[in-house]
């Protein structure tokens, strides 16, 4: 057997639909707050992450910058480029793939979010910054192996740009801020340890995997598996359609996402099931509706129903459920139907 270089089609995955649909979602929607991957090793969590990037077309950049700016998004461009437009100058645009970005477990915080030179801010008065692993992530996935083994102040950091899409460094009273758009993704074993449950509500998804209990579909897992191995080439060439109509469908959905509309009566769902399942917080009412639009819009249909928030509380909310030592992660999904359907039938 060889090794190979191409990446395994992401719909040639058998089953785990759960984790490939959350990936799905926060593509289409990276404001969801990505999604934790939890499950026993070779369970397709790193397979699934990397194939994901191949389903996704090319997008503009901004030529020499080093955060891949677009050159039709002016709020999120860092300040040269912003600077470069405001003043009418000449902007060169290239094409490039969507990228699934790594970040290594012995990651230190001045590694991901990058450096400043005091000294030469000192001496010059300017600012001179070296990127990091963010800025690499900037429109792109930024996946994250064995996260529950990264120093807890990374994740924090990790988490806070994943949310406001920005990385800010400061040190010494010199600060510096550029885009930090990213798809995060993160995929641990929880044998090898947890995350601290502060941490685990900031991932706006999380799904739990496991290997394959069905005889048949281990058989075919083995088959296909063997078949790229073989032969990559002949392998992709049988998924290409596939490919092809996945990604065709996520773009649509992307296109779609702003026109989906909900009712009041959707956000009283929302808020009910939230309460009724022990839940902290507001975050988890707010990834609910988030993620049902996302449900609807891949869907291809411009409004929210229950059964879209039904599948949307199935990956927002069992990490945030209150529970006892030991208790088991699963969830009752029969309590959240009636909560649903008791309003759909008012």
């Amino acid at each position: 057997m060889k090794n190979n270089k191409t990446v395994y089609p992401f719909t040639a995955i058998v089953g785990q639909d759960n984790m490939k649909k959350a990936l799905i979602l926060n593509i289409i929607d990276p404001s969801l707050g990505g999604v934790l991957i939890r499950g026993e090793k070779g369970t397709a969590k790193s397979t699934a992450v990397r194939a994901l990037a191949q389903l996704l077309p090319e997008k503009e950049q901004i030529e020499g910058c080093e955060f891949g700016c677009s050159p039709k998004d002016l709020g999120s461009m860092c300040s040269e480029c912003r600077k470069k437009v405001e003043v009418k100058e000449n902007i060169n645009v290239s094409n490039r793939k969507m990228r699934v970005i790594e970040l290594p477990v012995s990651a230190t915080e001045d590694r991901v979010v990058g450096t400043l030179d005091i000294e030469h801010a000192i001496k010059k008065g300017e600012k001179r910054f070296e990127p990091g692993i963010l800025a690499l992530a900037n429109r792109n996935i930024l996946y994250v192996d064995e996260v529950n083994l990264l120093d807890d102040h990374v994740v924090d950091v990790l988490l806070d740009s994943a949310a406001m899409g920005v990385n800010t460094v400061e040190r010494e009273g010199v600060s510096f801020s550029h885009p930090a758009n990213f798809v995060l993704v993160g995929t641990m074993n929880p044998e090898e340890g947890d995350l601290r449950p502060q941490l685990l509500d900031r991932f706006g998804m999380v799904v739990d995997v496991v290997g394959e209990r069905d005889t048949n579909k281990r058989v075919e897992v083995i088959k296909r598996r063997l078949d790229y191995e073989k032969d990559d080439a002949d392998f992709m060439a049988r998924y290409k359609n596939s490919q092809e109509d996945l990604a065709e469908r996520i773009e649509k959905a992307k296109k779609l996402l702003e026109q989906v509309e909900f009712d009041d009566r959707v956000l009283e769902m929302a808020a009910e099931v939230s309460i009724n399942m022990d839940v902290d917080g507001h975050r988890a009412d707010i990834s609910m509706i988030k993620t049902a639009v996302a449900i609807a819009a891949f869907n291809d249909r411009d409004k929210v129903t229950g059964d879209d928030l039904i599948e949307a509380a199935g990956f927002v909310l069992p990490h945030r459920m209150r529970r006892k030592p030991f208790e088991d992660r699963t969830m009752d999904f029969s309590d959240v139907e009636k909560i649903i359907r008791n309003i759909e039938s008012k």
